[in-house]
């Protein structure tokens, strides 16, 4: 008998066992008892487990990894670890490569702008040979070193590149441009003497220096100079740089180059020089100006005597050697002192290369417009100023920029001496003009339609957290912008900026006067806080005489080649003077600034002989810098008086000797020439014939120096009739000559004139 489920077929589907379905994760079983989803379909909840279980299990092993990593690196490390002094060692390694690290990357820093110098033909001027000419058409000096061939290091001397070395650099070819013995050396030797007694400056650096930078005693020339000699030793052989320095270095007397200086000097070509010559040449690129043989023959020869110890002590010869130079010293050919306006000659070679370079020819005769009795009266002006007074202000440096009406540059002085330094501080030297500098303010002012009898407030003023405080502390209430200018209150042109004006248009206006230096945009601006030039000051106060003009201030006024052929002209290719002051506004401030020698702070500045003067005093903080910026109707004179460092003067103010320089200047150039009015302002009246002239009026002062006088020349009469020939002349067609037939004079008659052919 059979159960029932004998019955039961075995191809029946029987009931799955629990073991035999697939395993269903607790989410999947929340899932589907929630919400049962077809089985066909994937289930998205499934899918994104799926993917944070593979991203943290990832991070987890990825982790551990890694800190299984770090403890292998760690325990080899320990290899290398140090303990008890040597660790002390390490340490201190470490911190110098760490701060040595962060020294060049600061290095890197400075070292960009010095490399900028380097951009272009920085070989350039040597294409250049530029004959320079006076207004009057004399010859005034050269620049450009292919005046003189440039003789090959190997064909020089042997005493000459013995005695530059064994004085510059005597370890020149053992060093990369900088020589840290040499330099550690001088430092020892000057801190014995108490001073600066022996230099530390490679022959590289100098050459640095006299390439691509100025003689400007700054912390940033000198890191220039540092990396420049660096590139240049990179760039250049030994014999190159040598021979470089040889044709560049000034050698006094307004030569450059050993070549020319002995051709100067000696009358002879370089290579013929022996070694008592050679001796003095290599005395020369310490100090040109002290040491040049035509102007101190007996310095000259003690200088050479040290260059001749020098070799020995050096190495480089014997003392046998050199007791016949000793005993026979070299001896120059009779010169008179020369003159040459050096800073001037630099300054118009610079404009010769920027003017001059699209032309095929480089070898140029130039026609200036400086005078060279006005120059020396220039130079005269601020060298007995500071012989009288240096000492008493503890100031050791002046500049003086002249221009005539019209933008003729007659005089320039652009240091005490320029042997000692040819850093050229009227065109280069930025320094703040203080109160000479409000000038621009009030003529702003007076162009918005101010007047000098406009009144305003002197009284405490804020702007931002800056207080500005005048000279003598107090406050006057309310002044007119006549007396506000006067005696130089500070307030006034504060609050005229910050209520009237805006910096902008103050700005704005001393560009378009001529100011080429950038000016910082600052609310100090209006007290003169922005660094310019003296350059800058004579051209933007030209454009008061000038009658609100621009004063188109130029140094070139011809440039030819050696055939005659004009290549450029200032009065044919120069543009037209542009009105940047109104005549209203001009007469306003010419007004203004000539009441300032009379009643207000530059009363030294005043000329005689009735010759009306105009200016504006300045005077910068701590007293470092003390400016007069004048003129007449015939010139204006920008003077600087400040040291080089930067240290204060004892209480030297821009009324006290830049006030005396510049009418000490203007006194002379106003002697036996026909004033020009200043416009807005009625001329003086003419002199009487019981007046003295000013070399004989008695001095008030007794510490005055004497005035100086200027020669005439020709009398007025004379001027004055050479004067209309030469308009006649210049107006009077041009002949029309037929040509000569043999046994027949020709005869000359007029061409008539185009105009009157109409």
């Amino acid at each position: 008998m059979t159960s029932p489920s004998d019955d039961i077929p075995d191809t029946a589907p029987r009931p799955a066992s629990p073991d035999d379905a697939p395993p269903v994760s607790p989410s999947e079983a929340l899932s589907s008892a929630a919400a049962p989803s077809p089985p066909d379909r994937p289930k998205k909840r499934h899918i994104l487990l799926r993917i944070d279980a593979f991203i943290d299990s990832t991070v987890w092993h990825a982790g551990f990894r890694l800190a299984e990593w770090w403890e292998d690196v760690t325990i080899f490390f320990r290899r290398f670890r140090v303990r008890g002094w040597k660790r002390v060692v390490f340490e201190l390694m470490g911190e110098g490569m760490t701060w040595g690290t962060v020294g060049a990357v600061l290095l890197l820093a400075l070292a960009l702008p010095a490399f900028q110098e380097t951009k272009g033909n920085w070989l350039a001027q040597s294409d250049f040979a530029v004959t320079f000419l006076d207004r009057y058409g004399n010859e005034i000096g050269h620049r450009g070193i292919i005046h003189e061939d440039s003789v090959p290091v190997d064909e020089l001397p042997d005493t000459l590149v013995k005695a530059v070395l064994a004085t510059e650099d005597r370890r020149f070819f053992d060093h990369w441009g900088i020589d840290f013995l040499g330099l550690a050396r001088a430092m020892t030797v000057n801190a014995r003497a108490g001073g600066v007694v022996q230099g530390g400056s490679t022959l590289t650096q100098q050459l640095a220096k006299n390439l691509f930078l100025s003689n400007e005693r700054t912390f940033e020339r000198k890191i220039k100079e540092a990396f420049l000699s660096v590139w240049l030793e990179c760039n250049l052989s030994k014999k190159e740089i040598l021979r470089l320095y040889l044709d560049r270095a000034y050698m006094g007397g307004g030569t450059f180059g050993a070549a020319a200086a002995s051709q100067f000097y000696f009358g002879k070509a370089i290579t013929d020089i022996n070694l008592a010559e050679s001796a003095m040449l290599a005395g020369l690129f310490k100090a040109p100006a002290r040491y040049a043989p035509h102007v101190n023959l007996p310095a000259a020869r003690a200088r050479a005597n040290e260059v001749l110890t020098n070799l020995v002590q050096g190495g480089l010869m014997t003392e046998g050697q050199v007791v016949a130079a000793r005993l026979h010293p070299a001896s120059v050919v009779d010169r008179a002192e020369v003159t040459a306006p050096d800073f001037f000659l630099d300054w118009a070679f610079d404009e010769v290369q920027r003017i001059a370079a699209p032309f095929a020819q480089h070898s140029l005769i130039v026609r200036t417009t400086i005078d060279m009795s006005l120059q020396q009266a220039a130079e005269d002006a601020i060298e007995s100023s500071l012989r009288q007074y240096g000492e008493s202000y503890r100031v050791a440096q002046g500049a003086l920029v002249m221009i005539e009406n019209g933008g003729a540059v007659r005089a320039m002085v652009g240091g005490r001496d320029y042997g000692e330094s040819q850093f050229n501080r009227a065109t280069k030297a930025l320094r703040q003009p203080g109160s000479s500098f409000k000038a621009y303010t009030y003529a702003a002012a007076m162009e918005k339609g101010m007047t000098p009898e406009t009144v305003i407030s002197d009284a405490p003023i804020t702007w931002g957290r800056w207080s500005p405080q005048n000279y003598g502390r107090s406050f006057s209430g309310k002044v007119t912008l006549l007396n506000a200018i006067a005696r130089s209150i500070n307030t006034v042109p504060v609050r005229l900026a910050k209520d009237t004006l805006g910096i902008p248009r103050i700005v704005a206006l001393a560009k378009a006067f001529g100011v080429e230096t950038p000016i910082r945009p600052d609310k100090t601006i209006p007290l003169g806080t922005s660094e310019l030039t003296v350059m800058d000051q004579a051209t933007g106060y030209a454009v008061f005489p000038a009658g609100g003009l621009q004063a188109r201030r130029h140094g070139l006024s011809q440039i030819l080649n050696y055939d005659g052929d004009v290549l450029y002209d200032f009065n044919r290719d120069a543009p037209p003077a542009e009105r940047v002051l109104s005549e209203k506004a001009t007469a306003s401030m010419n007004y203004m600034l000539t009441q300032i020698p009379i009643i207000g702070t530059a009363r030294k500045a005043a000329l005689d002989n009735g010759v009306v003067a105009g200016g504006k005093t300045g005077t910068t903080q701590s007293y470092r810098d003390a400016w007069f910026v004048g003129f007449t109707g015939d010139y204006t004179a920008a003077v600087w008086f400040g040291n080089d460092d930067y240290t204060s003067t004892n209480n030297m103010t821009g009324g006290s000797l830049p006030a005396m320089a510049f009418k000490r200047l203007m006194d002379y150039a106003e002697q036996g020439i026909d004033h020009r009015a200043i416009p807005g302002i009625a001329p003086p009246p003419a002199p009487s014939k019981n007046d003295k002239p000013a070399a004989a009026v008695a001095k008030t002062d007794e510490n005055a120096l004497p005035p100086l006088v200027r020669p005439r020349m020709l009398s007025g009469d004379v001027t004055r009739l050479l004067k209309a020939l030469g308009t006649r002349f210049e107006t009077t067609p041009p002949l029309d000559i037929p040509p000569a037939t043999p046994g027949k004079v020709a005869s000359a008659t007029p061409k008539p004139a185009a105009a009157a052919s109409n």
